[in-house]
């Protein structure tokens, strides 16, 4: 048994601001990740091979890069030291106002626009926000995919982005005046979504982690949690396994406990404790519900042979706002994401899954040849040009525990909607903005065949499941991110996150994760240290 004061379960946004912040406060901290941490090598191999990419470990797959696939919903993420951030495109919005005027945030703030605002400001700092200096073709087509769309004057660069637009190999500490890791400059390769091999992404593991190892943190990596079990002196046992061989290692026990291990990770292990083992019977009946996609989806074009356009900029560099409610960037991809030719199909247009369904199939029997290219293509990452569609409209569905199809013994996550709910995997104003793209590089619109065939929203932003709320018939913790029940349990990600946010979710769990840990209380003087 080892006994701290403070675990961190995750290492993603929420688990690295609170890992740097609970050690500042004077806690002995742990922070437990199922990823490894990365080398250069390692990404290097991850953006040429989707092998070395893809962290399945069922399939002997140990890279850092990972896709759930469930009834409604088709989620990926990071699985490493850092997390998401290893394989985000370092886009730091805010989201409009009118996020933060939904009823679905508590009413322990009237005002949560500006009790963010501080702790905004904190993370674009500690993220090492910077305008975004390159344009290139991309930029050039959704700027006139803006224009089709008569939403010309919202067209702009990315204006924050975590990323250092220094010089290649300048080898310095832009932003923490000596204190963190030496980086070098962005060599606009748009390969970031497999990690950044050149350390100018402003990954986690170069800030708040980095940080927090300097104040006595430790990472421990390639580490699984099984469960939460209270103990009568208020602490928690927190039963663990190596992620590698599922081999049982001596828990932890800790008088603070933060979960921050992604919306999957968190809902699965917090649902695990409440119906599984019954460690945790007390969790709110809401665990698991409100999970929504960023209202989300992912269409594209597919430029015709011999045009290339993904390797004159980060992965994301520009943006536009077809209506109030909608948010669109493009994505540059590596040659690893190649294997995703053989998961896209015709876009169509139709008003129901049924219709949707129908006709991509009869669209690519009728044009087999089309298909075909589009599944051949060798360099198609260098010819997608793939947008994401983000809207802050509320649409919602459930992360529930029901047994497995194949091994009745065993229990895992599935999604529910509810009744009559309309399509996840739908979205008019992303159908119009590839055909407008199409039109405008001379590529031919594709869309995930999950989407149009599978009916699954595809996401890179799932949020909620575990939201802040005011009561616990409300949500599964309270403003300060404490579990009701629960004293010393906390979920710090974006589990947390109550709302579509309708932009990249990055930044706005940070300021979250920051408000949190201002909350925490300092460690109290003179307690012995384990």
């Amino acid at each position: 048994m080892r006994e701290v004061d403070c675990l961190v379960i995750g290492s993603g946004f929420g688990g690295a601001v609170s890992a740097l912040r609970m050690a500042e406060k004077g806690y002995d901290v742990v922070v437990l990740e199922q990823g490894r941490r990365l080398q250069r090598e390692d990404i290097e191999a991850g953006g040429r091979s989707v092998r070395r990419l893809i962290w399945e470990p069922a399939l002997g797959l140990r890279g850092y890069f990972r896709q759930w696939i469930f009834a409604d919903v088709a989620v990926v993420g990071g699985v490493a030291v850092g997390g998401g951030s290893q394989v985000f495109a370092g886009v730091l919005l805010q989201p409009p106002a009118t996020t933060f005027a939904s009823a679905d945030w508590p009413r322990a703030e009237s005002d949560w626009r500006s009790a963010l605002a501080p702790h905004y400001a904190t993370a674009e700092k500690m993220l090492g926000a910077a305008p975004n200096p390159a344009r290139g073709l991309q930029d050039s087509w959704l700027q006139g995919t803006a224009q089709a769309m008569q939403a010309g004057s919202s067209f702009g660069g990315i204006a924050s982005q975590a990323i250092y637009f220094g010089q290649h190999g300048d080898g310095v500490d832009p932003f923490f005046g000596g204190e963190g890791p030496q980086r070098t400059g962005c060599q606009h390769c748009g390969e970031c979504l497999s990690a950044c091999q050149h350390g100018a992404k402003n990954s986690l593991d170069l800030n708040y982690l980095y940080l927090a190892e300097k104040k006595g943190a430790r990472v421990v990596p390639e580490t699984t949690v099984a469960d939460i079990v209270p103990l009568a002196d208020g602490r928690y046992r927190v039963v663990v396994r190596s992620s590698v061989g599922g081999e049982a290692l001596p828990p932890y026990v800790a008088s603070k406990v933060i979960v921050a291990a992604g919306v999957i990770g968190t809902v699965d292990l917090l649902s695990h404790c409440r119906e599984v083992s019954k460690s945790l019977p007390r969790l709110s009946a809401t665990l698991g519900q409100r999970v929504r996609t960023n209202s989300e989806s992912i269409v594209g074009v597919l430029l015709p042979p011999g045009q290339v356009a993904n390797a004159d900029g980060a992965a994301i560099t520009s943006h536009f706002y077809p209506d109030a409610s909608t948010h669109i960037t493009q994505n540059r991809f590596p040659a690893s994401f190649a294997y995703m030719r053989w998961t896209c199909g015709p876009l169509v247009d139709a008003a129901t899954p049924r219709a949707r369904r129908w006709k991509t199939v009869m669209a690519m029997l009728r044009q087999p040849g089309r298909v075909w290219r589009n599944w051949v293509a060798g360099d198609w990452p260098a010819r997608a040009v793939m947008l994401t569609v983000m809207q802050n409209v509320d649409t919602q569905l459930a992360l529930v525990r029901a047994r497995h199809p194949l091994m009745p013994w065993r229990t895992r996550l599935t999604t529910r909607r509810s009744a009559g709910a309309h399509s996840l995997a739908f979205i008019p104003q992303a159908l119009q903005a590839a055909q407008h793209l199409a039109q405008v590089s001379g590529g031919e619109a594709i869309c995930p065949l999950l989407e149009s065939v599978g009916n699954k929203a595809v996401t890179a932003h799932i949020l909620g499941g575990a939201v802040v709320a005011d009561s616990p018939e409300q949500g599964v913790i309270d403003h300060r991110h404490e579990v009701f029940g629960y004293p010393g349990l906390y979920v710090v990600d974006g589990s947390a996150v109550p709302a579509n946010l309708g932009v990249n979710p990055s930044l706005t769990i940070t300021a979250l994760a920051e408000r949190a840990m201002s909350l925490m209380p300092a460690r109290t003087p003179g307690r012995v240290r384990p």
